[in-house]
């Protein structure tokens, strides 16, 4: 396919998705089934194009005073790609496979790429503009910096499974993909990204398939870090999901001790067990619950009530902070979703309270900005569980050998990194301790 066709398929996904409010993998999946002329690239370029017009839905509507698929189309190439008219244009010549020619008018909205700064704030920012009162209080000056941010691509990091082998050795095996250190992990290594917004294929290598490395974000790498989990304790990994940070705590402990990995939901658990099986990781039980979890019975962790020197809650959230790569996220994001994750991260808390032993501690992680679910979320547990107190930024930091994140500690106590502040997606971390 021609970049022009490229271009007028990448429309007519977006056209899909909005006109039925669907997640753009459904939409990207269904184009490329119904058109098999497209090869794998033509289909990763699209892709590219078309989460790109996401990143920037809000501006591009704004420069091109319109919503339309089309419209967000011109828009993104000037605003993301840094196109100007002309090659603009050239895109949309109207010749065999390309969209019809710009218009004069076309041509003359695009005047409004350079002036931004003279947007609404939501526009600006490339948010819903209800939640726009949530960012300014995460970001107060910084707001347009750091939303800008997250309307970039994200990089492709991997963390070195220490269990297996080391740093330098995953770098040197991998030398010919361009890897380079991670800035703050020790643990990571982060791969060059292409224009189609893609990396290598990592999960193809032996080294992959030997639990070498993990596909994921230093971010993620460093919260699980500042949990401050230590070789042989008891720990329980309240919503493991695929088990990405039960692994990382299995290599940080190394291998001793106990983790005992659960979900409110089974099926999330599914992929954890061959990730642990590649892992080498021996010190992880996965307890997958029968049904999904209802605080009105009994807790089948119930056997561990008061036991517990970790617990890490990495909480169900709006994935605000990984907008970089799933931007259809944010436009399908409506109050109701973050009232009702809200209520889920209160009920995870109180779960995590009962399982902590006099002494012990809970980590409390979202991949959020969102201080609702965050700072809030901290708050509201302090006034329902008086017996436990949050540990100090500059503590939590320092004794994970981080002291230099404590400069980004929020008003809450927590510490919040973004990619703006520290090239990761965005996590936020909190610990608590029970009194002894």
């Amino acid at each position: 396919m021609t970049p022009a066709a490229r271009v007028a398929g990448a429309i007519e996904v977006l056209a899909d998705l909005i006109e039925r409010r669907r997640p753009a993998p459904d939409a990207l999946k269904d184009w490329g089934l119904a058109r098999r002329f497209a090869g794998s690239k033509d289909r990763a370029a699209i892709a590219s194009l078309v989460y790109d017009a996401l990143r920037r839905r809000a501006s591009s509507a704004w420069v091109m005073e319109g919503e339309t698929p089309r419209a967000l189309m011109i828009g993104m190439l000037a605003l993301q790609r840094g196109l100007d008219g002309e090659a603009i244009a050239a895109l949309f010549s109207g010749e065999r496979f390309a969209p019809e020619p710009l218009s004069v008018d076309e041509r003359a909205r695009l005047a409004r790429a350079a002036q931004l700064d003279a947007a609404p704030l939501a526009a600006a920012c490339d948010c819903p503009e209800w939640l726009l009162p949530s960012f300014m209080r995460a970001f107060g000056p910084a707001l347009r910096d750091e939303m800008r941010a997250l309307t970039a691509r994200a990089p492709l990091d991997v963390r070195v499974n220490s269990l297996k082998s080391d740093r330098r050795t995953v770098r040197d095996a991998l030398a010919h993909l361009g890897p380079e250190n991670t800035p703050l992990s020790p643990f990571g290594l982060r791969f060059p990204v292409g224009e189609d917004g893609r990396g290598p294929a990592l999960q193809a290598e032996p080294e992959f398939l030997d639990g070498w490395f993990e596909i994921q974000d230093e971010g993620s790498q460093l919260v699980s870090v500042l949990s401050g989990v230590v070789p042989g304790s008891r720990v329980v990994d309240l919503c493991a999901g695929a088990g990405g940070k039960t692994l990382a705590l299995a290599a940080l402990m190394d291998n001793s001790g106990e983790i005992v990995a659960t979900d409110v939901d089974a099926r999330r658990l599914v992929a954890s067990h061959a990730r642990l099986q590649r892992s080498g990781a021996t010190n992880v039980t996965v307890r997958t619950p029968r049904g999904r979890y209802d605080p009105r019975r009994p807790d089948p962790l119930a056997d561990l009530a008061g036991t517990v020197d970790l617990v890490l809650v990495d909480a169900p959230c709006t994935g605000s902070g990984t907008w970089r790569r799933n931007p259809d996220a944010k436009w399908r994001l409506r109050p109701g979703g973050l009232a009702e994750r809200c209520r889920d991260q209160a009920v995870v808390l109180d779960r995590a309270a009962s399982l902590a032993r006099p002494g012990g501690r809970i980590a409390y992680i979202t991949c959020s900005v969102l201080p609702e679910e965050n700072d809030d979320a901290i708050a509201a547990f302090g006034q329902r569980h008086r017996g436990f107190t949050l540990l100090p930024a500059a503590e939590v930091a320092a004794a994970a050998g981080f002291p230099e994140l404590a400069q980004w500690a929020t008003p809450g106590g927590g510490i919040l990194l973004t990619p703006h502040r520290t090239g990761t997606d965005a996590f936020f971390i909190a610990v608590m301790r029970r009194a002894p």
